[in-house]
């Protein structure tokens, strides 16, 4: 049974909190931006491209924001509710930074300037790996066992 009984270390559970927000708004920022965030965040020359090529990336960021959205709110759900689930989290977090990294370097994007998502995917990326293993470990209870 999943419940609201986080063992982990509280760092793990606290870091969650910047992660939610940081990914609530990119999802409402790519949903609603009237570019989707492409060219207004991520620099991409879309004045260049023709009106369906333009239409389409907007269209893909805007649909890239529902998923986002989506993960925001199980993470939310998560840091409320079912605190268990924090290691699960992290890893989706990992697999999710880790997995745009090696795409962007199969697959890179063209951009006018080094977008925000690009500049901070790796240290997102480490930053979770950290936050995955202390949310793993065993918190210490006050007379010093492990939980």
């Amino acid at each position: 049974m999943v419940d609201n009984r986080y063992r982990g270390h509280p760092l793990a559970l606290w870091l969650l909190w910047p992660a939610i927000i940081a990914a609530l708004w990119r999802s409402q920022h790519h949903m609603l931006a009237p570019d989707g965030g492409a060219q207004s965040i991520a620099t991409m020359p879309l004045d260049l491209y023709p009106p369906g090529a333009r239409a389409n990336i907007i269209a893909l960021f805007g649909q890239w924001g529902l998923s986002q959205l989506l993960l925001a709110l199980l993470m939310l759900l998560v840091a409320l509710r079912w605190r268990a689930l924090v290691p699960l989290m992290w890893l989706l977090i990992v697999l999710e930074a880790g997995g745009r990294q090696l795409v962007g370097w199969a697959k890179p994007v063209v951009t006018l300037h080094t977008a925000p998502g690009a500049a901070g995917n790796l240290p997102l990326l480490l930053v979770a790996l950290v936050m995955l293993a202390l949310s793993l470990r065993p918190s210490r209870s006050p007379d010093g066992r492990a939980d």
